[in-house]
């Protein structure tokens, strides 16, 4: 728990600065692995959103390897000095130099384990980004991440204090501001047991025994309801997805491995839908969009690994139910003929191969079709160039990655590095590769876990966000994850339009300098910078309409930029 000193010298901080009660810094602990900030019933650290009040105003919100998270700068435009982010000095002096290589020009260190401040003969590079205002591109629409049965379970054993603390630091406007849920239709691979509804009578084409909400998501309802108020959401979108009908509805009467579903049960699944669609409408928590299923391919190709629920389908088969079932059944029905459908919800590497296929089987099926979902697992070996096919082919259908987490190939910790910058640093570089390759947005797996990245009925434990301390159930985690995503949903409200932000002359395919930028609802402008050098960069950021911004930025850091 967090010292009493502490507190009293975070409110002196907060008084001496100017900020209100709102804008509480990190508490940060160092872990095997880095740092994380940690939170329980009596404190968090959040941060109001930046207001822009004076045209001239720069704000520059930044984290950190060294130890900043959400730091907020500012600067002005009528200033001829580069704003300049301070980073956290550590005081750790052991460190291990793996590579120096020192010219007349720069020093390159590849560190591991050390303080980012050590610099051999170093010069400073310089880069220098476009921002083109002018040049516009998609909109920005959904960040969020899974509510799924263990996030359910886990909440369940916090006090409702640090339950509020979960919902309020991802939802909140303090917070980094999700606006989206995804939760699954029946089980999913994050449950304590696999389970679907109308498991009995078998054989039942009615669904007879599918008239009320299973006590699981009754569960997870309150607690939406919950997060509601803390957050102060008018408005929550819910993505749903189902993982597997039950076992009487495949083709090999099980939860998982090869299987599809019966042709004969093609009505009575889509049936399955809309019921589960007017049962939450029911209870006040409509859903604003569904897929056509979790990773179809896993019950193709996938069975050889996956051991948790699921249920295959080939583009030809779903595209007939699509078609044929599941697409009538939402438009014609009077109370959910407005839910949006999202089609594939699986690999990068199925892109656009999968719609032309389903296109091929029933020509008008991609026409019920009003997004295309994507889980990132092998986004490292497959490039973004299939998306800009698909994107190209069906420039009007909504794009979000539905899903992501790490620790879930054989070479990664399976399980949460709590505190692992580097695993921050891959979310990062994959946000802003995917925002720039028309994405809208982005829904992160599970919210929380606990300390082994579970639980679940398959022990398949994976990283999150943020961690539960599952064992005293006293706190809980914030992981550089957690700050890497943020800067993207905290700092970029729905219908926010990308525009041209580039690196000037940057020709090296393996930089660890990126840029994406956006103009947001209120006219402002925000940039995001990512710097994976073990050296500070100098920016010199040139916007079409206001000049040139110099930025020093530290190293092993990213970066929002702010203004009008």
């Amino acid at each position: 728990m967090i010292h009493i000193w502490h507190c009293f010298l975070f409110a002196l901080l907060a008084i001496r600065a100017g900020t209100s009660a709102q804008q509480m810094p990190c508490d940060l602990r160092e872990t095997s692995h880095g740092s994380v900030c940690v939170c329980n019933s009596t404190y968090c650290d959040y941060l109001e959103q930046p207001e822009i009040t004076d045209s001239n105003q720069i704000v520059v919100i930044s984290s950190s390897k060294d130890g900043l998270r959400f730091q907020k700068t500012t600067g002005d435009f009528a200033s001829q000095k580069p704003l300049v982010v301070e980073d956290k000095q550590s005081t750790d002096e052991n460190f291990k130099a793996e590579a120096i290589v020192v010219d007349q020009s720069r020093a390159w260190l590849q560190l591991a384990n050390i303080p980012q401040r050590l610099f051999i003969n170093a010069s400073v590079r310089t880069i220098r980004v476009v921002v083109n205002r002018e040049k516009r591109f998609q909109k920005v629409s959904n960040f969020g991440g899974a509510f799924t049965g263990t996030v359910s379970y886990l909440l369940k054993q916090l006090r409702q204090e640090l339950q509020d603390h979960v919902y309020k630091s991802y939802f909140h406007q303090d917070g980094i501001a999700y606006n989206t849920v995804r939760m699954s239709i029946g089980g999913s691979d994050f449950d304590l047991e696999p389970w679907a509804y109308n498991e009995w009578p078998r054989n039942d084409l009615q669904l007879s025994n599918f008239t009320q909400l299973d006590s699981r998501d009754l569960q997870k309802i309150e607690q939406l309801k919950r997060l509601k108020v803390v957050a102060e959401l008018d408005e929550l979108k819910i993505m749903g997805a189902a993982w597997s009908a039950p076992p009487w509805m495949k083709t090999n009467d099980r939860w998982t491995g090869f299987g599809q579903l019966k042709t004969e049960y093609y009505q009575t699944w889509a049936l399955y839908h809309l019921k589960f669609l007017e049962l939450m409408q029911a209870k006040n928590m409509p859903i604003w969009a569904i897929s056509t299923g979790n990773e179809p391919l896993n019950g193709v190709i996938g069975f050889f690994f996956v051991h948790f629920m699921s249920m295959g389908w080939t583009p030809w088969q779903q595209a007939i139910w699509l078609s044929d079932n599941l697409g009538p059944t939402i438009r014609r029905s009077s109370t959910q003929s407005k839910v949006l459908i999202f089609g594939n919800d699986d690999q990068r590497y199925t892109y656009p191969s999968w719609f032309r296929k389903m296109r091929s089987s029933r020509n008008n099926s991609l026409s019920y079709l009003d997004g295309l979902a994507v889980h990132w697992y092998w986004d490292e070996l497959v490039g973004p160039q299939l998306i800009d096919q698909a994107h190209l082919e069906m420039p009007e259908k909504l794009l979000l990655n539905t899903e992501s987490c790490i620790g879930d190939k054989p070479w990664q910790t399976h399980g949460p590095e709590l505190g692992s910058w580097q695993r921050g640093e891959s979310y990062m570089r994959a946000y802003t590769q995917d925002m720039r390759h028309h994405f809208n947005g982005w829904l992160d797996w599970n919210l929380v876990l606990d300390e082994r990245g579970g639980p679940n009925y398959v022990n398949n434990f994976v990283d999150a966000p943020v961690i539960v301390n599952a064992t005293s159930r006293r706190e809980i985690y914030k992981q550089p994850i957690f700050y890497a995503i943020g800067h993207f949903s905290k700092f970029l409200p729905a219908e926010s339009v990308r525009i041209e932000a580039r690196i000037e002359n940057e020709s090296n395919p393996f930089t660890q300098l990126s840029v994406v930028g956006f103009q947001r609802p209120d006219g402002s402008v925000a940039v995001i910078v990512y710097n994976g050098q073990n050296l500070p960069v100098d920016v010199a950021l040139n916007d079409s309409q206001r000049g040139v911004i110099g930025l020093r930025l530290p190293p092993r850091s990213w970066h929002t930029v702010l203004y009008k």
